[in-house]
């Protein structure tokens, strides 16, 4: 049972003239993970002017539909040009590039709602703009500034606008890039560097109401202390697809790591971090360089600490999950998602779940300040004028 009336609260606040807000438009997950954005699909043949409505958004799925414009910056002798937009299309990249030879690249997820007036917000840009300053430093690149990072999220959003899905129906799903671009043969950092925005309309990450069924990995690892698992670094994605194949081809909806040291402590899972609620305590896995410090588990950590919940960050023995009431993942693509079971060395464990749950509200009061359901009193939204 939630134990504080902070959260009923904003859920009533989200009930009170929100019609779409009803039949769970809110919260609707799969225990099969949706396709990442893979396909190679061509952008639209439809004029700036006219809108969407072609699109389904009732059945958007997290798969890419590439929106209309996407933004570039060149960076060279650390100075980033003026950047521009253009027509979403493929790039031209040198086979000695530093991102294709050595990895040297990372991204950002971040999203753009539509609110019921029409307005359009981001959520945290400030946060991604330092996470990707925080891992161009790790992988010896230069980034651009706080600024640069919002204008160039900012005109990517309003060149794509008609790509926003309606009030409750998805978000536009904005992915930042910064590649080594420039041509290197022996192992040093690029000598120019590429900025990219692009953006895709999506639905939920894990489509439908069944709550994820995840496997807890013991032989592959996601991380290692000293290395780059607490960045955004494209290298450290490919590397758990082995791990999600063969958990998916089990029946699992993903994989949830231990750290390599002892593999017995918590991690996170492939792609977003996780939560176990115990009574009145939350608890996560404290980011000590081996796990990335996402925006959305760091936005839940602050909602449910002034909810009344205690919040620890800490060492999660897997132990633990045996008595956990709740287990939750949250993440940008995910928000936040229900764990209804945990399946370690052959034993499976079950967690609460649904409408009742803390999760469910914790999603509902996260995605109401997003989608500006709930008024912003922390200066989190950001609107794209």
């Amino acid at each position: 049972m939630i134990r504080n009336a902070c959260l009923r609260n904003f859920s009533q606040s989200l009930r009170v003239g929100s019609a779409f807000l009803k039949s769970g438009d809110f919260c609707r997950y799969t225990s099969q993970a949706a396709a990442s954005l893979q396909q190679d699909c061509e952008p639209s043949a439809y004029s700036d002017d006219e809108s969407a409505d072609h699109m389904d958004w009732d059945n958007l799925g997290f798969g890419l539909t590439p929106a209309d414009y996407m933004y570039t910056m060149k960076c060279s002798n650390d100075y980033f040009e003026k950047g521009r937009l253009s027509r979403y299309g493929k790039i031209e990249l040198s086979p000695s590039s530093g991102v294709l030879n050595y990895g040297q690249g990372l991204f950002e997820g971040m999203k753009a709602y539509r609110k019921e007036d029409g307005q359009l917000v981001l959520f945290r840009p400030d946060q991604n703009a330092i996470r990707l300053q925080t891992g161009a430093e790790r992988m010896c690149m230069p980034s651009p500034s706080i600024d640069q990072f919002i204008d160039a999220v900012k005109q990517t959003a309003l060149a794509n606008k008609r790509w926003v899905p309606p009030p409750g129906k998805g978000s536009l799903y904005i992915r930042p890039l910064l590649v080594g671009s420039g041509p290197i043969l022996g192992l040093a950092p690029a000598p120019e560097y590429t900025f990219l925005v692009f953006a895709s309309p999506v639905g939920n990450y894990f489509k439908g109401l069944a709550p994820l069924n995840l496997y807890v990995e013991d032989e592959f690892h996601r991380a290692t202390p000293g290395g780059a698992g607490g960045v955004k670094a494209i290298s450290n994605y490919a590397p758990v697809l082995k791990a999600i194949s063969r958990a998916k081809n089990r029946g699992f909806s993903d994989v949830l790591y231990l750290d390599s040291v002892n593999k017995k402590n918590l991690e996170e899972v492939s792609s977003c971090n996780i939560f176990i609620l115990k009574g009145n305590i939350i608890s996560t896995p404290a980011t000590s360089g081996t796990i990335l410090a996402g925006i959305t588990r760091k936005s839940i950590i602050e909602i449910a600490s002034d909810c009344g919940f205690q919040v620890e960050e800490r060492a999660i023995p897997v132990d633990e999950l045996l008595e956990a009431d709740e287990v939750f993942c949250t993440g940008t693509a995910v928000v936040v998602a229900p764990v209804g079971s945990i399946t370690y060395r052959g034993k499976r464990i079950e967690f609460k779940t649904g409408a009742q749950s803390v999760s469910r509200e914790l999603y509902s009061t996260l995605v109401g300040i997003q989608t500006g359901l709930i008024k912003d009193n922390k200066g989190w939204t950001v609107e794209i004028n």
